[in-house]
C-alpha cells in the first residue's frame, strides 16, 4: 500500500449514457473495476475490501471501502476492525460486504439513487458455484433494480482481448494467476473448454506471505518491521522467478560475481531522533530562577520540620526529667508502681532514654556533642536484664528479658553480617586492583584470559541447565523413572540408606521401626540442592561480572548463552533480498512444498490442464495437435521470469524440439476488464443477458445452464 492514497472522484457524466449502455464490472478478489462498455479504461479501480472503524470523538461506526487515506485514519479507532473481503479463494460468499462495495462503486460512477437502469456485465471465476452466481443476481435485481445481468469468465475475456490483438492463437491455454487462486483454461477455436479447466489455491498473496516468512526467519530482530505491506513492496520491486531453481541455488552457494550482482539490500525505515536546539539565555535565566524558588521552598520546609522536631524532643526531655524528679521524691516501695505505670523497667532505662533525648536535641540544634555522650551505650547497659537470673525477676521483667535477648541476638547477627560484607568489599577491591594491574601489564593476554574464563563459566552454567538424567531409559510406560531423574549425589545417598536399612535388619528391611532410624534418615538424606543452588548462583554472578568486563574492554562483544560471542555488527544485520528474491516466488510457477501448500502452482496445473484437454488441443499427451500457445494473465504473472520458467517446465513434457509459445498479456491486470467492455459493446451482447423477467420466471435453474459466448 502506498503511503499516499487518492480516493476516486465521483463521475459527472452518468446521465449522458443511455439506458441501453451496459456497465462493465471486473469483480476481482484484489481490485474492483467498473466502467462503461466500449471504453478502453475503467472509470474506477479500488481494492475490493471493506473496513468499519469507529470515530474516536463520536463513537459512530463508519464504512470505508477500498484504500484509505492515512492522514484521515488518525481520527478513527482501527484497533477493533480489520479489512474484510467478500471472497473466499476467488468465490464471493460474503454478500453483505459485496453490497458495501457495489454501493460505493455505483455511487462513485454517478448513480445517485438506488436504481441502476443499465445492463450489467460482471466477471467471475471459472466454474463459479451456482449458489454464488444466483446470490449475486438476486443482489443486483432486488437491491439495485438492474434490467439485465450477464456473467463471464475474467480469464476468457483477457484471452479473447489478446487474441484480438494478435498476441495468442485461437487454440491454446490461458493461465490466470490472481490474488489467492490460479486457473488454467484450455481454448479451442476461441471458446473456453470449461470441462478441462484446472484450479489451484496458489496466487500472489501466497508469494507475499512466503516472502515475509523467509525474511522474518532470517532477520528475527526485524520481525515487527517486515510487515505484509513491506513484503508486497519488496515482491513488486525485487522478486523474480529463476529459470532453474537448483542452478540458481548453486549460483548463490558458490558466491560468484553474478550472485553478488543479483543481491539487493534495503534499508529499514529509520526516523532520526530530533535534535534539540540549545536553550537561549532567557530560558536559562528562567530555569535558574525556578530552581532557586524550589530550593528556597525546600529550605523553608526543612526549617519548619527542624523546629517541630526540636519542640518534640524538648517535650520528651522535660517529661523524662519530671519523671526522674518524681522518682527522687517518691518512697522506695512506690517506685515499682510508678515505673510500671510509665512503661519503664528500671531507673537506669529512664536515665538512658533521657541521655539519648538530650544528645539528639543537641545534634538537631547543631551544638557540639561530647565524646563521652557520642559513644554508644555498651550492650551490657543496653540489655541489662540478659545476665540477671530468672528467679530475681518479676513476670513483667521476664517478658522484657526475652525481648532483650531477641534484640541482642539480632543486633549481634547484624553486626557480623556487616563485618562480613565489609571484608567481602575489601576482597573485591583488592581483586579489581590486581585485575587492573594485569590488564595494564599485558592487555591482549588479559582479554584472551577473560574470553577463556567466560567460555568456561558459560559452559558450566549451560551444563547445569540440562536435565539431570543418566540416559534415555524408560520405565516401561514411556516415561523416565525416578532413578533417571536423580543426580549422582542423590543416587549415592539412596544407596547408603538402602545399605543401612539392610544392615540394621540383617537381610530384612526393618528400617524405620525405631526412632533413631529416622534420625539417621534425616542425617543421610540431607540434600545438597541448597549447596548446588548457591554454587550455581555464584557461577552465574561470576559469569555476569566477566561479561561486563568484556563489554567494557571489547565494544564488539555480545554475550550469548552458548558460551560464544557475536560481533556487534552481525547481531542486527540489515535485511538483504538475495536468495529470498527468487525463493519467495517458488510457489508460483510450480513448486508448492516450500510454501507449505498441498497444491501445485499454476505451472503444474497447466500440465494437468493439457492432459485433460481434448485431443485437438494436444490433450492426453498425444503428439498431434500440440498446444503451441500459452497466455499468462492476471496480476500474479507480473513477477519477472514467470514465462521463461513456465516454458522450461512445459518443454520437459513436450516432444523434442516441438514448437511452443509462452506469451504474456498486453496488460495482465486490465485486459480482463477491456475484453469484457469490448464484449458488452458488441451487437450480440443483448442476446446473452439474463433479464429480470427471466429471473422472476426461470429462477436459479436457468443460471445453472447459463454460459456466455465470448464474441468481441
Amino acid at each position: 500500500m502506498s503511503s499516499r492514497v487518492t480516493r476516486p472522484s465521483r463521475q459527472r457524466d452518468y446521465h449522458r449514457f443511455s439506458p441501453d449502455s451496459p456497465i462493465v464490472i471486473d469483480n476481482g478478489s484484489s481490485c474492483f473495476r467498473i466502467g462503461w462498455a466500449g471504453e478502453t479504461e475503467p472509470r474506477l479501480s479500488f481494492r475490493n475490501v471493506v473496513q468499519r472503524p469507529r470515530h474516536k470523538a463520536s463513537g459512530e461506526t463508519v464504512t470505508i471501502v477500498g484504500d484509505y487515506d492515512p492522514s484521515l485514519m488518525k481520527y478513527f479507532d482501527c484497533t477493533r476492525s480489520s479489512f474484510r473481503s467478500a471472497f473466499d479463494n476467488n468465490v464471493v460468499y460474503q454478500f453483505e460486504v459485496m453490497e458495501y462495495v457495489l454501493d460505493y462503486g455505483f455511487e462513485r460512477l454517478g448513480a445517485g439513487g438506488s436504481e441502476v437502469n443499465h445492463p450489467i456485465l460482471m466477471t467471475e471465476c471459472v466454474c463459479n458455484p451456482v449458489a454464488s452466481r444466483s446470490k449475486m443476481a438476486e443482489l443486483l435485481f432486488e437491491t439495485y433494480g438492474v434490467p439485465s445481468v450477464a456473467f463471464g469468465i475474467d480469464a476468457a475475456f483477457s484471452y479473447k482481448y489478446n487474441q484480438h490483438l494478435g498476441i495468442c492463437n485461437d487454440d491454446g491455454l490461458a493461465i490466470c494467476t490472481g490474488l489467492t487462486t490460479s486457473h488454467v483454461i484450455p481454448f479451442v477455436h476461441g471458446e473456453p473448454v470449461v470441462e478441462a479447466c484446472c484450479r489451484t489455491n496458489v496466487g500472489g498473496q501466497n508469494i507475499t506471505e512466503y516472502l515475509k516468512q523467509l525474511l522474518s526467519l532470517k532477520y528475527p530482530l526485524h520481525t515487527n518491521s517486515i510487515t505484509l505491506e513491506k513484503a508486497e513492496d519488496l515482491k513488486k520491486e525485487h522478486c523474480y522467478i529463476a529459470a532453474d531453481y537448483c542452478s540458481e541455488l548453486k549460483l548463490f552457494q558458490r558466491e560468484t560475481k553474478e550472485a553478488e550482482e543479483k543481491t539487493r539490500c534495503w534499508q529499514l525505515p529509520f526516523v532520526p531522533p530530533p535534535q534539540e536546539e540549545p536553550p537561549s539565555e532567557e530560558e536559562l535565566a528562567r530555569k535558574a530562577a525556578l530552581r532557586e524558588r524550589q530550593a528556597q521552598r525546600l529550605r523553608e520546609m526543612a526549617a519548619a520540620k527542624r523546629l517541630s522536631k526540636i519542640a518534640d524532643l524538648e517535650a520528651d526531655l522535660n517529661a523524662l526529667e519530671n519523671l526522674m524528679s518524681q522518682l527522687d521524691a517518691a518512697e522506695e516501695d512506690e517506685i515499682p508502681a510508678i515505673l510500671y505505670q510509665r512503661g519503664y523497667a528500671s531507673r537506669e532505662e529512664i536515665e538512658s532514654a533521657a541521655s539519648k533525648a538530650a544528645q539528639s536535641l543537641r545534634k538537631v540544634k547543631g551544638e557540639p556533642v561530647d565524646a563521652e555522650e557520642k559513644a554508644e551505650v555498651s550492650l551490657e547497659e543496653k540489655y541489662y536484664l540478659v545476665n540477671v537470673p530468672d528467679n530475681m525477676l518479676t513476670p513483667e521483667q521476664m517478658k522484657e528479658k526475652k525481648k532483650q535477648i531477641f534484640l541482642k541476638t539480632t543486633y549481634e547477627g547484624r553486626m557480623r553480617a556487616k563485618q562480613r560484607k565489609f571484608e567481602e568489599e575489601l576482597q573485591r577491591e583488592r581483586q579489581n586492583q590486581l585485575e587492573e594491574e594485569r590488564r595494564l601489564e599485558n592487555p591482549e593476554l588479559y582479554l584472551e584470559q577473560l574470553r577463556t574464563r567466560y567460555k568456561e563459566l558459560s559452559e558450566k552454567v549451560e551444563q547445569r541447565k540440562r536435565p539431570k538424567t543418566n540416559g534415555s531409559h524408560t520405565n516401561g510406560n514411556g516415561s523416565v523413572g525416578r532413578g533417571e531423574r536423580l543426580n549422582a549425589a542423590q543416587r549415592e545417598r539412596m544407596r547408603l540408606l538402602t545399605t543401612a536399612a539392610l544392615d540394621r535388619g540383617k537381610g530384612e528391611d526393618t528400617f524405620g521401626a525405631r526412632e533413631e532410624d529416622w534420625q539417621l534418615y534425616k542425617l543421610m538424606s540431607r540434600d545438597n540442592d541448597d549447596d548446588d543452588d548457591n554454587e550455581r548462583d555464584e557461577e552465574e554472578a561470576e559469569l555476569a561480572r566477566v561479561a561486563s568486563k568484556l563489554q567494557e574492554i571489547d565494544p564488539t562483544f555480545v554475550a550469548t548463552t552458548d558460551g560464544g560471542a557475536l560481533q556487534g555488527a552481525a547481531a542486527a544485520p540489515q535485511p538483504t533480498t538475495s536468495r529470498s528474491r527468487w525463493r519467495g516466488a517458488v510457489p508460483l510457477p510450480g513448486g508448492s512444498l516450500p510454501a507449505g501448500h498441498d497444491r501445485r502452482g499454476p505451472g503444474g496445473a497447466g500440465r494437468d490442464g493439457r492432459r485433460l484437454a481434448p485431443p485437438a488441443l494436444g490433450g492426453g499427451g498425444g503428439p498431434r495437435g500440440l498446444c503451441r500457445s500459452i497466455l499468462l494473465t492476471g496480476g500474479g504473472c507480473l513477477v519477472p521470469g514467470m514465462g521463461r520458467r513456465l516454458e522450461a517446465d512445459v518443454r520437459k513434457i513436450r516432444p523434442f524440439l516441438s514448437a511452443i509459445n509462452v506469451v504474456t498479456a498486453a496488460d495482465p491486470v486490465l485486459d480482463a476488464w477491456r475484453g469484457a467492455a469490448a464484449c458488452a459493446a458488441s451487437s450480440g451482447f443483448p442476446q446473452q443477458v439474463f433479464t429480470r423477467e427471466d429471473y422472476l420466471e426461470k429462477g436459479e435453474d436457468w443460471l445453472r445452464r447459463y454460459r456466455m459466448s465470448y464474441i468481441l
